[in-house]
């Protein structure tokens, strides 16, 4: 893996936070990870198969 540096609004991270609390997942990077990942299935892994 490779570190990136990413700013989010302080809302965003309260909202992150609130997920790794309630046990949702392991922790932000984890969390922005998947969040990326479903987001590139959604836009251009699903449109590359079509």
């Amino acid at each position: 893996m490779e570190p990136i540096t990413v700013y989010l609004p302080k809302p965003y991270i309260k909202d992150i936070d609130k997920l790794v609390s309630e046990d949702h997942y392991p922790n932000r990077g984890e969390t922005v990870r998947l969040a990326i990942r479903d987001l590139l299935k959604a836009e251009l892994w699903i449109r590359q198969q079509s």
